[in-house]
């Protein structure tokens, strides 16, 4: 990953938008929006080879590829509710933002029940219930 690269589109995304902010607010939305989106690409492309670690460290531990498919479908949760988000911050709309926040938490909570449901089994068995 270029992490460079990365830093350069940022600042100046954030300059441009910064100037652009003063005229036209909306163009700096997008803007912002666009870098955003071309960042998160830029990380997507780069991220596989951990993705594979991880999902070997989980079978050289014994769990199943279920269990990397919620934590990989959690993560992503993660990120595109904080991308959602931080957009929404920037477009100056801190309750939709926040709406979406509570989505991306409810959503994780959802998909591990799964999880909690076999922590509870194991518990109940090692109690002897």
């Amino acid at each position: 990953m270029n992490i460079v690269g990365i830093a350069g589109i940022a600042l100046c995304a954030a300059v441009i938008a910064a100037m652009l902010r003063r005229y036209h607010q909306e163009y700096a939305v997008l803007l912002s929006i666009a870098a955003g989106i071309l960042i998160l690409t830029e990380v997507l492309a780069n991220i596989a080879p951990a993705v594979r670690q991880i999902s070997q460290l989980l079978s050289s531990a014994g769990l199943t590829a279920g269990y990397a498919a919620i934590l990989f479908k959690t993560l992503g949760i993660c990120f595109l509710a904080q991308f959602a988000a931080d957009s929404c911050r920037d477009a100056g709309e801190n309750a939709l933002a926040s709406k979406v926040e509570l989505a991306g938490k409810i959503a994780v909570v959802i998909l591990a029940l799964p999880l909690f449901e076999k922590i509870a089994s194991t518990a109940i068995g090692l109690v002897g219930g």
